[in-house]
């Protein structure tokens, strides 16, 4: 069998490995040169000859195991049973032992830099069920339970910069951790332990783009909290209670996402209200709590100031119905009156969250700066991540409607514009904020987002972009939208693709969307124009890619086929 020679990142992207003519000594390929990325030269996790190494590492530590004996000893005294046998039943009893005996293999360093870079870019991000300073000191003394350190691992691994994982590709780095996971994963153990890695091991699968695994993880999770009544659960100390309770929002609010994705109903009980007992309490006061706070009622509500996490479960309930309304528009064709209705009351769903936050919470480069400086800066923009995305998701059909789409609200000759035009703009505003939020973050030490959904609105945002690039009329926002564009692309690709293979199916979805308004720019089809803005109208089709995230729009993606080449000369 020949030896794979690619190294890992174009065997990632399934191109050839091209090295420099010019100097054949060079440690890195012309790709892996060209973008600065770290050239590893192995063949790949899980072949032929990274199954054989295993193979030979295992049989070395099980000889390790057994006992030293004399050449004599064996000869006079053989051990019963052929070797095979021997070797498996040392195999078994290494298997069936704590997880901590393969966790404290690793060096206590990588161990507290996998928790780090897990706290700092998935936590409060993906989900949010733990106590950061708790936690860390409990893994300094070894009481975090290996199961739930591989799963936290298999997430944060792609992040680290220790030298233990430096021979292995960013976005592989986790896998050697979701399985050893997986294999002590025992769902007949109800508890809040197994809720939790059921929520990590979900967000693993939602981060290698394996939709079905994702929901089967986050649906063992949600149902294992209702059996249990996580928010009510009895708790020994104020930081358990407030885990608990951020560990229910966290499933109530992946819940509303994650059933969209596959189509099913959604699991998790619908609060009409939220209780004031049962909201997170604020960020920095929460990270301020001892292990073993005793439960102080007054105390409780002394802490609710400005809380990031609370602020997301509003707006998760917001995206809730605006999912909902848009697939009524699917399924009933809403238009007229029960569309502007419909609307103006999400609208101002939206509109009453955003004046209702204190002025330390406005999405403005100070608070960003504040909130970074206290651990906290990626949280706070995923918050307006969230809201920028959401309103997108709202107002995203009107970029191409008409006149008739919406009751007539505009007033005719009263100077006030139609309502389908405002509609239309704030998708556009909310798009651009979105992408300047993005850019400012990254320049903002402390505050740059890389979970796997920043992709997936970057795509939103970008299709916006798109349009405008297609079917504005003025030279100033076509050259705004092909900058966002570019710098869009250059995030997605370099800075958000190298660690979650999710975003290729991202870009592909991006694909579909450009192939659709290039069908619809003109060409002949329906004797529109491609200078018309009324030859790009969201149908069926446009809303199932928003909402459902239909799979037959997902084709494999090439970075350097066409239709790739396409999007990247818009951008130019």
């Amino acid at each position: 069998m020949r030896k794979p020679s690619a190294c890992g990142v174009c065997r990632a992207r399934r191109r050839r490995c091209i090295w420099p003519a010019t100097d054949s000594q060079s440690p890195s390929c012309e790709y892996c040169t060209l973008y600065g990325l770290h050239c590893i030269q192995k063949p790949p996790d899980g072949g032929w000859y990274h199954r054989r190494q295993l193979r030979l590492q295992v049989s070395g530590s099980i000889d390790a195991q057994l006992p030293a004996r004399s050449s004599q000893a064996q000869i006079a005294h053989p051990v019963p049973g052929p070797s095979s046998e021997r070797a498996a039943t040392v195999q078994a009893d290494v298997a069936s032992q704590n997880a901590t005996v393969n966790i404290e293999s690793l060096p206590m360093a990588l161990r507290l830099d996998l928790v780090g870079c897990y706290f700092d870019y998935i936590h409060d991000q993906f989900h949010s069920m733990f106590h950061r300073p708790s936690f860390e000191d409990d893994v300094t003394k070894n009481q975090v339970p290996g199961i739930l350190l591989l799963a936290i691992f298999s997430l944060a691994a792609r992040f680290s910069n220790h030298g233990h994982l430096a021979d292995t590709a960013p976005c592989d780095r986790g896998e050697r951790f979701r399985v050893a996971c997986e294999a002590q994963l025992r769902v007949r153990h109800i508890s809040v332990l197994t809720v939790q890695v059921c929520v990590l091991l979900g967000a693993y699968a939602a981060g290698q783009g394996e939709i079905e695994a994702e929901n089967v993880y986050y649906t063992l999770a949600g149902r294992m909290a209702c059996t249990m009544n996580l928010m009510d659960r009895t708790a020994s100390s104020l930081v358990e209670r407030e885990t608990n309770i951020r560990a229910w929002w966290s499933l109530c609010m992946i819940d509303v996402w994650s059933s969209t994705a596959v189509k099913l109903p959604r699991i998790m009980p619908a609060a009409p209200h939220l209780d004031a007992a049962a909201v997170p309490m604020d960020e920095i006061p929460f990270l301020d709590l001892g292990g073993i706070d005793e439960m102080s009622p007054s105390g409780r509500t002394t802490l609710l100031e400005s809380p990031l996490f609370t602020q997301m479960v509003k707006l998760n309930r917001v995206l809730a119905n605006i999912i909902d309304f848009n697939k009524t528009c699917v399924a009933a064709h809403l238009a007229g009156p029960a569309l502007d209705s419909g609307v103006q009351k999400l609208s101002l769903e939206l509109e009453h969250w955003l004046v209702s936050l204190p002025p330390s919470m406005r999405d403005t480069p100070e608070n960003l700066a504040w909130f970074a400086a206290r651990g906290l800066g990626r949280m706070f923009a995923a918050v307006y991540l969230g809201y920028y995305y959401f309103s997108q998701l709202l107002y995203f059909q009107f970029l191409g409607g008409s006149a008739d789409d919406v009751s007539s609200s505009s007033g005719g000759g009263n100077g006030r514009l139609p309502a389908h035009v405002v509609y239309a703009e704030r998708c556009k505003d909310h798009a651009a904020r979105l992408c300047e939020l993005i850019y400012r973050c990254a320049a903002t030490a402390g505050a740059d987002v890389r979970y796997p959904m920043v992709a997936h609105v970057l795509v939103i945002a970008s299709t916006v972009q798109i349009h405008t690039l297609l079917f504005a009329a003025s030279e100033r926002p076509i050259r705004e939208a092909r900058a966002r564009l570019e710098h869009n692309f250059q995030i997605i690709l370099l800075d958000l693709k190298p660690f979650w293979p999710a975003v290729d199916g991202a870009m592909s979805r991006l694909r579909a969307f450009h192939q659709t308004c290039l069908l619809r720019s003109g060409d002949g089809v329906g004797g529109s124009s491609p200078g018309s803005s009324s030859a790009f109208v969201l149908d069926q089709w446009l809303l199932r890619f928003l909402v459902e995230f239909a799979d037959h729009m997902e084709d494999e993606p090439r970075e350097m086929d066409p239709d790739y080449e396409a999007l990247w000369s818009l951008s130019k």
